[in-house]
Parts: structure tokens; sequence; C-alpha cells
């Protein structure tokens, strides 16, 4: 009875730790997700405002490629937060 209790938690646990990831068990967590998610959001954001400095546009503005990216990356991040409070489930 007791194998059988240590067996069922195994998958579960591996969840947990990163250096399981090669594992077959393995599975990335909501909040694991989330975190994800929000880094690329934010970094994708920054990105794009530096993408004006790098380019040295000489009008200010963005143009609506630029406008989508950012509502784009925005959306990203927003979700990821969302993620994060649901815990440590499989994604």
């Amino acid at each position: 009875m007791h194998e059988e209790t240590s067996a069922q938690e195994t998958p579960t646990e591996m969840t947990h730790d990163l250096r399981q990831i090669a594992s077959p068990h393995f599975a990335f967590t909501k909040r694991q997700l989330g975190i994800g998610l929000l880094l690329v959001g934010i970094l994708g954001f920054i990105g794009i405002f530096a993408l004006d400095f790098v380019r040295g546009t000489s009008d200010g503005q963005f143009g609506p490629a630029q406008t989508a990216a950012l509502v784009g990356m925005a959306g990203v991040a927003l979700i990821g937060l969302t993620l994060i409070p649901l815990g440590d489930h499989p994604a």
C-alpha cells in the first residue's frame, strides 16, 4: 500500500524540480508557465521600446505594427499574471 502511494506522488513531485526536466514524467506547472509568459511579455514590451532608440527615429511615434506588438506583449504578460496564482498544478 505504501509503494502505491509513493508511486502516485512521484510524477507530481517531479513537476516541482526543474532538474528533472528531461524526465518523461515532467510537466511544467501553471505557475512556471505564468512566470515564463510574464517574463516574455515584459522583455518583449521593453524590447519594442528599445527598438526606437536603436533605429533612431526622429518622429518619436509608434506605427501600427509597433502598437499591435505592444498590445500583444502586454496581453502575454497579463495571461502570465493570471496563471501564477493557479499554483503547482500541471499546465
